[in-house]
């Protein structure tokens, strides 16, 4: 299938960064720009998101700021989360994962996790109320382990896990490897991935020259995008977009002293990944990947979690240029593929 106009539903991105204060206020208003009407929403700010208040409280302001995006929130898992916590963020209707991070691997990621297992009781209440573990599945760097193979260390962890608690829904997030799809393949339906848009474009190479594409999972080598791609591509509902989009300020990509880990595609989304379609001879696997798959897996629909709009989404290829910065006041973002050619995306009526 090859078209210079494909027109869809809107676009559900499950795992994106909105940040807080002005960078908040910058990336938000931007979630509409990529296609995107539903987000699920990574709760690792300064301080966390380890309470139901608090995810409550930033859900209220990420409405202000765009009240036609839906907004599916997450806790911070830490040991503050316990099974009364879940019984209650389930209570909530807003609150839909947990996610966890290794500690100290990425950002704002120090109140991490260090050992799975005193968490037993946690998951077990989330496989009883239906909240989604989400992992960032990498191994802490030791002697042995290193951000080349971090990902591949943990996918035992995930195997494991799946097998103690087989009706809990797990999602590996933002996976970079063949060794990630392959294990994700071995698994039941209640085990997931989600897919970037940069990482569909990205090798080690490119990271290694430019600090606008280093993020953490590091892009692998041009075996492990092929895998990612073809996952993508291939029509399997285990894999569905998931940006990972991360603004950072420029002046925190370029020059400082320690890179920040992210990258920063979410206004331009769902044009990105529909240019890896294309050249890939598969827009008709888009839809699935961009607005189907991820929605059912957290069950949009049949727990009526999603605003109606009456719209659809627009693209046209090769029509626009991704801007080379986006400014509001004094924060100042770099989008990835900063001045290339993209498809442009116009919103319309159903």
């Amino acid at each position: 299938m090859s078209t210079d106009t494909i027109t869809l539903p809107p676009a559900a991105d499950m795992h994106v960064h909105l940040r807080d204060g002005p960078m908040m206020e910058t990336v938000v208003p931007l979630i509409r720009h990529g296609g995107v009407a539903t987000v699920f929403v990574m709760p690792n700010l300064l301080p966390p998101i380890t309470s139901v208040p608090s995810a409550l409280a930033y859900h209220q302001k990420l409405t202000s700021l765009s009240s036609t995006t839906t907004f599916l929130m997450s806790l911070y898992l830490s040991p503050s989360i316990t099974p009364s916590v879940i019984s209650e963020a389930a209570s909530t209707g807003i609150i839909h994962g947990v996610k966890s991070y290794p500690k100290g691997l990425t950002t704002n990621s120090d109140a991490g996790v260090v050992s799975y297992e005193a968490y037993y009781p946690v998951f077990s209440a989330m496989e009883e109320h239906g909240l989604v573990l989400n992992l960032h599945g990498e191994s802490p760097s030791s002697p042995t382990t290193t951000i080349l193979n971090a990902e591949e260390t943990f996918l035992p962890t995930l195997v494991d896990l799946h097998r103690r608690f087989p009706k809990l829904r797990i999602v590996l997030e933002h996976c970079t490897t063949a060794a990630a799809v392959e294990t994700v393949k071995s698994l039941g339906p209640t085990v997931a991935a989600t897919i970037t848009a940069h990482h569909l474009y990205l090798t080690i190479d490119h990271w290694s020259d430019s600090p606008h594409c280093y993020c953490k999972p590091v892009a692998k080598l041009p075996s492990d995008r092929a895998a990612l791609i073809a996952a993508a591509t291939s029509g399997d509902p285990r894999f569905f977009l998931g940006t990972d989009s991360a603004p950072h300020p420029k002046h925190a990509k370029q020059g400082a002293e320690k890179v920040a880990a992210g990258v920063f595609t979410q206004p331009y989304a769902v044009q990105l990944v529909a240019e890896v379609f294309d050249n890939e001879g598969k827009l008709d696997k888009l839809q699935g990947f961009l607005c189907d798959y991820g929605r059912a897996f957290y069950q949009t629909k049949e727990r009526g979690l999603e605003k109606e709009s009456g719209e659809k989404i627009m693209l046209r290829r090769g029509c626009a240029k991704v801007q080379k910065e986006i400014v509001n006041g004094d924060v100042v973002v770099v989008p990835f593929r900063a001045g290339e050619e993209t498809w442009g995306l116009e919103w319309v009526k159903a």
